[in-house]
């Protein structure tokens, strides 16, 4: 079975069992959620559901309206009853890393707003420690002009390799929907408490952001390579 259609079930699944009528949903970004939008499009036909939907990022505001969905925002939505996105590594104790997409400021904003923050995945972000899998490292949202010295500081305080990510078809590093870069450290140490590191990156004046979510995840669901769902919670 492809990828895609392990995407596929695992937001299925996942839309099914949580989404209700008249409840406000946070929608996430990335490859997986695309079927999760698709499900909850199917479900407001099918079942004439009424759900407000409060997207994370550019892209999911534009899946939304693609869907004939409605469209809130947290000014009249400050309280989310469920999101659902994705993950780039899910590790043993439910702690992610996110934002390989570039979303994750206002991904982690969306579910802190949540009262449920729910993960589809396929298989391939199932992980015991944080790295086993995924290699592109931990993406760090800072203030443009206090990239060089956030670099120096996170490496003298854990080690490893950052690097300014860089943007496809645009000269230069990528800039956020906030308009800030991303820093992707490449960590060593697999080991680290992570909690206490995304506390401490979080105090160095400019940054913005991690893409550690530590204890946010309420559960998660990998679909796998012959089409069933492994669930965990946290």
């Amino acid at each position: 079975m492809s990828l895609e259609k392990a995407k596929q079930v695992a937001a299925f699944r996942a839309v099914d069992e949580f989404v209700k009528s008249d409840c406000v949903f946070g929608v996430g970004s990335g490859s997986t959620v695309v079927y999760a939008v698709q499900r909850l499009a199917e479900r407001v036909e099918l079942e004439n559901l009424k759900v407000v939907c409060i997207p994370t990022s550019f892209q999911a505001k534009q899946l939304i309206l693609k869907h004939n969905l409605t469209l809130g925002e947290l000014d009249t939505n400050p309280i989310i009853d469920v999101t659902i996105d994705g993950a780039d590594e899910v590790d043993s104790n439910m702690t992610l890393i996110k934002g390989g997409g570039g979303c994750l400021l206002q991904e982690k904003i969306i579910a802190s707003c949540s009262k449920t923050l729910i993960v589809i995945a396929d298989y391939t972000k199932d992980s015991v420690k944080l790295g086993d899998r995924y290699k592109k490292g931990i993406p760090i949202e800072v203030i443009p002009m206090a990239y060089v010295p956030i670099k120096n500081k996170v490496l003298a305080m854990y080690g490893g390799e950052i690097k300014l990510r860089s943007a496809i078809a645009k000269a230069g590093p990528v800039v956020t929907d906030n308009g800030n870069f991303i820093l992707d450290w490449i960590f060593t140490n697999q080991d680290l408490d992570w909690e206490q590191v995304n506390t401490s990156v979080k105090m160095i004046p400019g940054v913005v952001e991690t893409g550690l979510f530590v204890k946010m995840c309420s559960k998660a669901y990998f679909g796998q390579p012959e089409g069933t769902v492994v669930e965990r919670s946290a």
